[in-house]
Formats: structure tokens, C-alpha cells, sequence
């Protein structure tokens, strides 16, 4: 499975940006999808999660409410809608696909590249 995040960028506070994620190759492998971030000095934090198959979806408690997850199944490809963008969001958003849809890194076996997000005060 190979995964192309694509939409950061800079962006001032209170505003909005959507990520995205195209997934190719054996992506009927993988039913669940990631989007994780992580910051200068920081530990990778897990943002939301899609289920390809019933669109189960779970948010991380920073971003529940301010950020919505969504997939499109025909363009193999996830969103991250983020809205009401805070300074402490700057982050690079990695994408991941795994078996199990989990909070956890570990359980996510194909990454994206990752693309930088700065929210600027």
C-alpha cells in the first residue's frame, strides 16, 4: 500500500485546511486509515481514524469537534477537515493504514510521507 498525504500549509489561527490521502496498490489489505501528527520534540499524537468499509470514524480528544474525518471509497483517498485551527495543531500530519482501527501508531503498518501543517497565531 502506498499513501500520498497532500494539503498543508500555513494558516492563521481560527482558520481551516483539509488534508487529504490517496491510497494505491493492495489498499483491500488495510481497512482502516490514520491520520496521526506530530510536533517538533513531540511523540506522534493520534488525530482520527476511518474504517473504509462502515465509515466507523474516532477522533483524538484535542481535535473532537474542530476536525472531521471522511473517505471517498471510489478515489480511494481520505480527508481531514480542519476547522477552528489552533497554533498548538502545527504539527506534519502523517496518514496510515492498518488492520485494526486504533489510536495507537503501532497498529498502522503503511505511513505517508507527511505534509506540514502551521497554524500561526
Amino acid at each position: 500500500v502506498q499513501l500520498q498525504a497532500s494539503g498543508g500549509g500555513l494558516v492563521q489561527a481560527g482558520g481551516s485546511l483539509r488534508l487529504s490521502c490517496a491510497a494505491s496498490g493492495r489498499t483491500n489489505t488495510r481497512d482502516n486509515m490514520g491520520w496521526f501528527r506530530q510536533a517538533p520534540g513531540k511523540e506522534r499524537e493520534f488525530v482520527a481514524a476511518i474504517n473504509w468499509r462502515g465509515g466507523i470514524t474516532q477522533y483524538g480528544v484535542s481535535v473532537k469537534g474542530r476536525f472531521t474525518v471522511s473517505k471517498d471509497n471510489a478515489k480511494n483517498t481520505v480527508y481531514l477537515q480542519m476547522n477552528s485551527l489552533k497554533p498548538e495543531d502545527t504539527a506534519v500530519y502523517y496518514c496510515a493504514a492498518g488492520r485494526v482501527l486504533s489510536t495507537l501508531p503501532t497498529w498502522y503498518d503503511y505511513w505517508g510521507q507527511g505534509t506540514l501543517v502551521t497554524v500561526s497565531s
